[in-house]
């Protein structure tokens, strides 16, 4: 996904992000874990993305990788989505759609978001 953003929507989205990360730092350090896991296994994040926001992941789920190993991220990502202030993450993640998910798992990594600026096509 081809994704713009301008300087004020990625700082918008690291403010939120911030305050998740202070005020429930256990619901960010299970979205750190997801998004690490998502890098460490070479999947895209808008298949993360998807999966956090409950919608259609097909376009997005990985090919060639054998179905155990997708039934065990999904369950990695059902764990951050079993959090009790999960709606915080989802109202963020809302709000931040237009700047796309690897963008937003680039913030969660800790990326400023002058780096982020301009078109992206960060799988």
């Amino acid at each position: 996904m081809i994704t713009l953003s301008n300087v004020d929507e990625l700082q918008a989205s690291e403010a939120a992000l911030g305050k998740i990360k202070n005020s429930y730092p256990e619901l960010f350090n299970k979205l750190l874990h997801v998004v690490a896991l998502t890098r460490a296994l070479q999947f895209k994040y808008q298949f993360m993305g998807t999966l956090i926001m409950d919608e259609n992941p097909n376009e997005y789920t990985p090919e060639f990788v054998m179905p155990s190993i997708i039934e065990l991220y999904i369950e990695e990502v059902q764990k951050l989505k079993d959090d009790p202030n999960i709606q915080v993450l989802l109202q963020t993640f809302s709000q931040s759609k237009s700047i796309g998910y690897a963008k937003i798992s680039m913030l969660v990594l800790g990326k400023s978001p002058e780096s982020l600026l301009g078109a992206s096509c960060i799988k």
